[in-house]
């Protein structure tokens, strides 16, 4: 091997967990800080864990919470329909009565 070309080996370098445990391992960095490790990581553990770093559970979550909410107040589209066929109606029958009004009044 060429000499001073690799990099410096720490055959004790610290591992450290976000969930807390600390191992020892070999690398080439002193201190290793990792999200997972085997105490907390679902497969071994058997719980379901969400890893999210970019906050994409939570923005999705929030996303149907909100769309939820509002489909409590929204209409469907067969209901805006019949509400429309209703008006129409309606529409008519006054344009109708109103034009035999106007027929009766002329034939005074």
């Amino acid at each position: 091997m060429k000499k001073d070309i690799h990099p410096k080996y720490y055959e004790d370098a610290k591992a450290i967990c976000a969930c807390g445990n600390t191992f020892i391992v070999g690398s080439t960095m002193p201190e290793i800080k990792t999200d997972l490790c085997a105490a907390c990581h679902p497969f071994y553990t058997g719980k379901q864990k969400l890893v999210d770093t970019a906050r994409r559970v939570e923005k999705f979550q929030a996303k149907v919470a909100a769309k939820s909410e509002i489909s409590k107040t929204r209409i469907g589209k067969k209901a805006k329909r019949a509400i429309r066929a209703e008006a129409k109606i309606a529409k008519e029958a006054n344009t109708k009565s109103s034009k035999k009004n106007k027929k009766t009044s002329d034939k005074k």
